[in-house]
């Protein structure tokens, strides 16, 4: 069944095929794309000269793996005649040059058109911290959540991005994924057999407690660290963001909580928070997420996170002040 705004789409349980060793989300894609090609022979790999030496992909299976450099509208285009030759295309490159610089072609490619293209980027948020400003991207949930049609997923660790990428496989519709660069983190555990609009990984039995809602990688992270400071905090883990889905997960929430602190490593302006805000008028929203200011000074991931206000001390702030 596709997302409704009423109905959410059945999806593979995240942990239905673990592997020994954790990979960061952009390898785990690569890993798992790669797998499932195997008996798929309708899927393609397309990367804007990201896929450096050993690309599993293009090892494995060469006659369908293309490097378009970095001509990443066109790459999106191309894609688009594949979905519409019978291919499953998958493409990606750096998230600011996704979201950004092929904005017209994603918006034409997955939402006018709802070609079945799989777009994957990782150097989302500041995790290109090093990169500097041009590689940073704080944008990219805004401009894909007002394009209807594209279903948007930001997974957490490696078995989420594996159930993520299945269910682009399976389903067919056009897809936004987003996630870091080079951090590998456990997925949260699921009960039952699919992965969920809201996973709870702590529920307070006080529905008027504060309830931590985490989104993406650096997101969770926070939260989780959040939840070893405050245990007794409730904490409810997002995978897919766009309206479609995000709009029954704000209900279920709404069911259990009234007072949220939503932390997402994005800009607060159309962000998450900024969705569940209007979705849930009779509730109270904060939002824990990157400030306006332009990062001018180089650091590694969680210092250019704590340059523009997305730390730790700035969530448990946000959850004192929610909770008066």
């Amino acid at each position: 069944m596709s997302p409704t705004a009423t109905a959410a789409p059945e999806r593979p349980t995240p942990d239905t095929d673990e592997r020994p060793v954790t990979l960061s989300g952009r390898d785990a894609y690569r890993d798992e794309l790669t797998r499932l090609a195997a008996s798929d022979d309708t899927i393609v790999c397309l990367e804007a000269d990201l896929g450096g030496k050993g690309h599993p992909f293009q090892a494995a299976h060469p006659e369908r793996f293309f490097n378009l450099g970095i001509a990443e509208g066109a790459m999106v285009d191309m894609a688009a005649g594949l979905a519409a030759g019978g291919h499953k295309p998958f493409v990606s490159t750096f998230a600011p040059f996704a979201a950004l610089r092929a904005a017209e072609s994603l918006k034409l490619t997955l939402g006018y058109l709802a070609a079945g293209v799989t777009v994957v980027a990782p150097y989302a948020g500041v995790s290109g911290a090093w990169f500097g400003t041009t590689h940073h991207c704080l944008e990219d949930l805004a401009i894909l959540r007002s394009v209807p049609g594209v279903t948007i997923a930001a997974p957490y660790g490696d078995a989420e991005m594996r159930a993520v990428v299945r269910e682009a496989v399976r389903s067919g519709r056009p897809h936004y994924i987003r996630t870091g660069r080079n951090a590998r983190y456990e997925s949260l555990p699921v009960n039952g057999a699919e992965l969920p609009l809201v996973n709870w990984e702590f529920t307070a039995d006080d529905p008027g407690a504060v309830c931590l809602v985490s989104v993406g990688e650096e997101g969770t992270r926070l939260a989780l660290a959040a939840r070893r400071a405050a245990p007794g905090t409730a904490h409810a883990h997002l995978t897919y963001l766009d309206h479609e889905n995000l709009t029954p997960a704000a209900a279920e929430l709404a069911r259990h909580h009234s007072r949220f602190v939503v932390v997402e490593e994005h800009r607060g302006q159309g962000g998450v928070a900024e969705a569940l805000a209007l979705l849930l008028p009779a509730c109270q929203v904060t939002s824990v997420s990157a400030d306006r200011s332009w990062p001018s000074e180089g650091g590694d991931h969680e210092e250019v996170m704590a340059a523009l206000g997305l730390d730790l001390p700035a969530v448990l702030d946000a959850l004192d002040r929610a909770a008066r």
